[in-house]
């Protein structure tokens, strides 16, 4: 049996939108890597380690894993803790 886990990306250091990033990700599982003799690198025989697919919420992902008959874990985003303050915030003594 397959094995994946469903999970919303999170956005990058380097971005400061959230453009792209409400989409939900089915990848497989890295099992059994093997070291390439040559090189050294991690390689495996197995190609469904290289698929990610992209669904639009997390209950098309959800369907489409039973539908195939793959077992998965959800990985539920952290949500974001927003502190508003002001810029005078910055200069108040405590």
């Amino acid at each position: 049996m397959k094995k994946a886990k469903i999970y919303m990306p999170s956005k990058t250091a380097m971005q400061s939108g959230k453009f792209k990033s409400n989409s939900w990700i089915l990848e497989f599982v890295k099992e059994n890597l093997q070291k390439d003799f040559v090189m050294g690198w991690n390689s495996s025989t197995d190609t469904n380690k290289q698929v990610k697919i992209y669904f639009d919420n997390k209950d098309d992902a959800i369907r489409y894993a039973k539908k195939n008959d793959i077992s998965f874990d959800i990985l539920d985003p952290k949500k974001r803790k927003i502190i508003i303050k002001s810029y005078a915030d910055n200069f108040i003594k405590n």
